[in-house]
């Protein structure tokens, strides 16, 4: 075996993963998801990479206590990330996955 030439596949699969990885963030930026809570009350859309691009807040809430309207948009906020999150797993593991790591372990090239 020719440690040379195992090493020129390495660097050569690194390459291709770095690569791989910077597409999936590019395309991480442009993919969105979407929540609400209080049964459509507040609504949030947020990037892959966790910009928050839009908050709708029912006119009708405005009525309410402030604390309730401050809870129901963390609630939302916090439903996107954990989708954007998840989205950010699933990107990350196709751009990953030629180099056979275990699960979780894309996070170590974001």
């Amino acid at each position: 075996m020719n440690i040379q030439a195992l090493m020129q596949q390495a660097q050569a699969m690194q390459k291709q993963v770095e690569k791989n990885v910077e597409s999936a963030k590019a395309s991480l930026a442009t993919k969105e998801v979407h929540s609400e809570s209080g049964n459509g009350l507040v609504k949030v859309t947020m990037t892959g990479r966790h910009v928050v691009k839009r908050i709708s807040i029912d006119p009708s809430l405005m009525e309410d206590e402030p604390d309730m309207i401050e809870d129901l948009v963390a609630a939302a906020i916090n439903d996107a990330v954990r989708q954007a999150d998840e989205l950010y797993e699933s990107v990350m593991a196709n751009a990953t996955g030629s180099m056979g790591l275990p699960k979780g372990m894309q996070g170590l090239f974001g």
